[in-house]
């Protein structure tokens, strides 16, 4: 029941920003841990096991603290307001919506929205790749963001959840190819992708159930495969069938265009406000899924 009452608490409520204005985010906090570490560690020789202790080390910390919770006084509510505040539906619907909105008054203000959830260049996004910079960051995002926490907390409870969370954050701060942290942060890279194989594939199964397409399973499979991540193509090749566009494709990071297939490259390229309008009702409709799927559980045990 503690994960059902935290899913509906996100779901309400979200991140209230009067909050963080004055304590700092579980995740910020883990940032900064991983943050101080990688800044002390990542130097010299044996950079790939020094990651990779830094990593089990603050994992097994968070997975004590987690496990501290339930006991202390009100734990039950601080394990039930921790859930919540690690689970990031409302969260993501609302930076999607915003990409939506902004397109409607602009260019400008869709490419503004839209580049507080991608990575890529967005100084020159016409509004079909604003749309799509959108619907890909909500297909990730969502597994990563919403059903992975909430696999995680099925298997192992508040700490599961929290180690979750550390490595995920760790995956998106050191967890790059490049020569600073190639070597120090491979391992991190490598555990999230482990940790997200199931939540990714479990995801473009609930986008293909609130859809009601049975019929675009095998889509998925087929372009799943073509994104550069592991899981990242499962939600994205789930969404772009489900809504019948065209994901992915070319694209800028720091000024170099990189000739990405596109997903589903039947589908639908010029897009716009209403196909982000689309993708929103969907991850709601996915979320409902995974809610069902929950309250079942909690019916169970």
């Amino acid at each position: 029941m503690t994960l059902v009452l935290a899913m509906l608490i996100d779901a309400l409520f979200g991140e209230p920003d009067w909050v963080w204005k004055k304590l700092p985010h579980p995740t910020v906090l883990m940032g900064r841990m991983i943050g101080w570490a990688e800044t002390k560690f990542n130097k010299d020789e044996q950079r790939i096991p020094k990651g990779a202790a830094v990593i089990l080390v603050l994992s097994a910390m968070v997975w004590w603290l987690g496990t501290l919770v339930p006991h202390l006084p009100f734990g039950g509510l601080f394990e039930v307001l921790l859930a919540a505040i690690l689970i990031a539906q409302k969260s993501l619907t609302q930076h999607v919506q915003a990409v939506s909105d902004g397109l409607r008054k602009s260019l400008s203000h869709g490419r503004q929205a839209v580049s507080m959830i991608v990575g890529r260049d967005t100084s020159e996004m016409d509004g079909a790749a604003i749309a799509r910079g959108a619907i890909e960051s909500a297909a990730e995002n969502f597994s990563d963001g919403v059903v992975a926490p909430i696999f995680w907390f099925l298997i192992a409870g508040l700490p599961g959840l929290m180690v979750y969370k550390l490595v995920n954050t760790a995956d998106s701060m050191i967890g790059y190819r490049t020569e600073k942290y190639e070597e120090f942060g491979k391992f991190a890279a490598r555990l999230d992708d482990a940790l997200n194989w199931v939540p990714a594939r479990l995801s473009a199964i609930a986008f293909m159930i609130a859809q009601r397409r049975w019929d675009i399973w095998g889509l998925i499979r087929r372009d799943a495969p073509l994104h550069r991540s592991p899981n990242a193509g499962w939600p994205e090749a789930a969404m772009a069938a489900g809504l019948d566009v065209a994901l992915s494709g070319p694209r800028s990071y720091e000024g170099e265009m990189r000739d990405f297939p596109w997903v589903n490259e039947d589908g639908a390229r010029d897009i716009g406000a209403k196909e982000v309008d689309q993708a929103v009702d969907m991850l709601w409709t996915a979320w409902l899924v995974i809610f069902t799927i929950a309250v079942l559980v909690a019916i169970a045990c």
